[in-house]
Order: C-alpha cells, then structure tokens, then sequence
C-alpha cells in the first residue's frame, strides 16, 4: 500500500513546501490542495511542478478538490464544468490521475431518488469533461448532515449508476465513522472502484458535536480504523493510503514535524511497517 500526505494536513504550508516535506518523510505519492495549487500557478507552470516533484521523488495521486458538485444553480454549474477542465488539464499535464469531487449541500425534503439522479447526472456530465484528459474523478461522501450524500453506502450505490470507468469512490475514515456508514458497504465495493483511501482519526466526541478540528493523527481517537482495514484485506484492497487531517493545531507546527508524525502513525495502526520496509528495499 502507497503512502501519500494530503495538502489539508499541512494547511498553511505552501504547496513546494508540502512537496518537500513528503519527500524527506518518505512518502510515495501527495494529493495536492487546489487552493496552493492555484497560487503556485501564479508564478511558475505546470511543467516546473511536474520537474519540482520529480526530483523530489514524489507522484502526484489527486488534486482536492471541486467542492459541492451538485445541486448547483445553472450559473454555478456552468462554474463547476469549467473548474474540472481547467484541473483536469493540469493533472494531465504534471501526471496526476485523480480529482477529488464533493457532492452539494442537502436540498430541504430531498429523496433519496432526487439525489441519485442529480449525482448520476452530474457525475457522468463531469466524467465525460476529465476523460478527455485521461483523468479520474473520486466522489467524496462527507457525514456533515447538511450533505447529500452522507454515507458509504449511498455513494457506491450513485458510483455504481453512474457506470463510468473514470468514477469511482473516496474513502475517509472520518466521514465514515460520523455519517453511519456500513461496514458491509466496503465489503460489498468492488476495490477497482474505490480510488482514494483517507485516513484520519477523531477525538471522543458524540458524532454529532464531531467537526473536523476534531480530527487526530491515526491511531489517537476512536475511529474503527481496523475495522476498515480488515474490510480492506478482505476485499483485496491495497492500493493507497492518504493522510488527511484538517486540524488548526497541526497547521501551526513545522509541517516537516507533521509530515513525519503523520506518517509513522499511518504506518503503525494500519500494521504496514514490514510491507513499507519491503517495498523500500526494492
């Protein structure tokens, strides 16, 4: 299983910053914060990014993320459209083959049907849009209950509809411990489908007072993180790891510091250490 850093752990690092911080922690792979990305194309190009990770001995897995998909009016959707051609085009160009997606805010007495069919619509409407570029989009369930698509369970059952090679699913720890999803979700997903693999831990709150300042390194709070990880081996799952804690204490420390932590704790609560080492050696 690869190992990446998430840009939101290190909040008010900058994106070279986050790149080198990965790098001597020793991760695989970075998902990039699309707010750093945009200020780091300000001045430079996506053809020194791509060279910046390269000699960083880095890949870049995702870029996070387009936030609130669905349920759009149709001026904020032609919006939406136009921000996954743009990123599309620059994860083509630095060699990064997913965007996160987030689905919108819960519209008042919404059915379950309603929100299938937007989801499916939208979904294939921005698949057709990344495809061009050979890009991926990974839709990410949030357990906010403000959030359409609040569980596991619903977000494969819209990914399935959707039937699209290029669709796929996000997996957070946090959000599926706080939206109620079900284990036999996982166990029921097809591992091709399930993209990204965020993993965060929480403090011991009741879920509804949870936000994500709560969240901890892993292995610190009282997520069922080896629940999910034996749903994992049993439905073959072993391709990445991405730690993603939008926590303001942590953004305040030395984001080398962080990284490193952040690492360790990833690779002890998920029993990894001996198949890192191993793949270290290589």
């Amino acid at each position: 299983m690869k190992l990446a850093m998430n840009g939101a752990t290190t909040m008010h690092a900058d994106l070279e910053t986050d790149i080198k911080a990965a790098s001597v922690a020793g991760f695989d792979l970075i998902e990039i914060w699309a707010a750093k990305l945009r200020e780091y194309l300000k001045a430079k190009t996506t053809a020194d990014l791509k060279e910046f990770l390269d000699e960083n001995n880095l890949e870049p897995y995702s870029i996070n993320s387009i936030e609130h998909i669905t349920f759009r009016n149709p001026e904020d959707y032609e919006k939406i459209k136009a921000e996954t051609e743009n990123l599309s085009r620059i994860a083509s160009e630095i060699g990064c083959p997913y965007i996160v997606v987030v689905p919108g805010k819960l519209p008042e007495k919404a059915a379950k049907e309603e929100i299938i069919e937007e989801s499916v619509k939208v979904l294939n409407e921005l698949g057709e849009i990344a495809e061009k570029y050979s890009v991926s989009l990974a839709f990410e369930f949030l357990g906010q209950t403000d959030c359409s698509v609040q569980t596991l369970d619903l977000c494969s059952e819209i990914v399935e509809k959707v039937n699209r090679k290029n669709i796929g699913n996000v997996l957070d720890t946090f959000h599926f411990y706080a939206g109620n999803s079900s284990f036999e979700a996982i166990e029921r997903m097809k591992p091709e489908k399930l993209f990204i693999f965020h993993i965060n831990d929480a403090e011991n709150l009741p879920k509804d007072q949870l936000t994500d300042a709560h969240r901890l390194y892993p292995g610190e709070g009282i997520l069922p993180i080896k629940e999910i990880k034996e749903r994992f081996d049993k439905i073959g799952y072993d391709r990445m790891v991405s730690i993603e804690i939008f926590r303001p204490e942590y953004w305040n420390e030395d984001p080398f510091e962080v990284a490193k932590k952040a690492k360790e704790a990833t690779i002890k609560v998920l029993g990894l250490k001996s198949e890192v080492l191993s793949q270290s050696t290589k």
